[in-house]
């Protein structure tokens, strides 16, 4: 398959698909529109006024949301030692958002279930000397996990279009050709059997505030907070645009974009536990024949 997702659909009270959410036609057809309306389509100028990112896709917090998002979570866990031991191919997530979007949060909800030895976190930093001496994708293709591994990118390769632009750090002419680096590195990963994930979390400035005040005033939190995210908070149109332009130019059918409403985590935690599901189950994974006695 190109995408993500496909249009087969199970039985109704099918026990092929042990996550009893996907049993019915009925919600399989729910499922796809609620992909489709997150997924940004190829070649799709996007302006992120257009997404509310206060948005529960029709769902409620409730104890039937959690309750499916438990059982997602748990079929997490499975496919994930079914990709461990079929090593096969690799699954690499990239989580990108505005300072305090949840990227964090959405690693320790979203994958809390996963076995740690079948699963990388890397978090980008501002390059070291070495990695300044090389091309901008070198430290990222470094980090790029090996078949039968998750990896998990908190910032990615995209900061050298996000923050890079925003600050002017390069000249307008290289941060405008690394679009199409992107793409083709991406391109490169797909053909060698690495299937990319990349997640916008989309809050609202107002929710960004909101949480800032909370890292100030809860002792648990505390700790998180930097003057640098204040300072960065006043570049939020500057941001705005720069994603617009990396989702747009970057949203493939082997590496998709998917906006993500972040203002309730609940409803970001459900959304992409659920579409990392759905990918991983495109595999049609089985666990490999025990080896031949030496």
């Amino acid at each position: 398959m190109n995408g993500v997702i496909s249009d087969r659909s199970l039985p109704v009270g099918s026990n092929e698909n042990p996550l009893c959410i996907f049993h019915s036609a009925y919600f399989w057809s729910a499922f796809l529109d609620f992909i489709r309306k997150l997924m940004v389509a190829p070649d799709k100028k996007i302006k992120l006024t257009q997404f509310d990112p206060a948005d529960t896709l029709g769902h409620d917090d409730d104890h039937k949301t959690q309750d499916k998002l438990q059982k997602t979570i748990k079929r997490l866990d499975e496919l994930q030692d079914l990709l461990y031991a079929e090593k096969k191919r690799a699954l690499l997530i990239v989580l990108q958002g505005m300072d305090a979007s949840g990227k964090d949060g959405t690693i320790r909800h979203v994958m809390s279930g996963v076995s740690p030895q079948g699963c990388t976190v890397t978090s980008f930093k501002v390059p070291n000397s070495e990695e300044l001496a090389h091309d901008f994708l070198w430290r990222i293709h470094k980090a790029i996990p090996a078949k039968g591994m998750i990896g998990i990118f908190n910032r990615s390769h995209y900061e050298d279009v996000l923050v890079v632009r925003v600050h002017k750090l390069v000249p307008k002419v290289v941060w405008k050709a690394r679009y199409a680096e992107i793409n083709r590195f991406e391109r490169n990963l797909e053909e060698n059997d690495v299937k990319i994930l990349k997640f916008f979390l989309h809050i609202s400035r107002e929710e960004q505030e909101r949480r800032f005040q909370e890292r100030l005033h809860d002792p648990r939190k505390k700790w998180k907070f930097s003057k640098a995210d204040l300072k960065e908070r006043k570049h939020w149109d500057d941001y705005v645009t720069a994603y617009e332009a990396a989702l747009s130019r970057c949203s493939t059918e082997y590496a998709p974009w998917f906006i993500i409403p972040s203002d309730h985590k609940w409803l970001r935690n459900f959304a992409i536990s659920r579409i990392i599901v759905e990918t991983l189950e495109e595999f049609d994974m089985h666990f490999p024949k025990s080896p031949p006695a030496s």
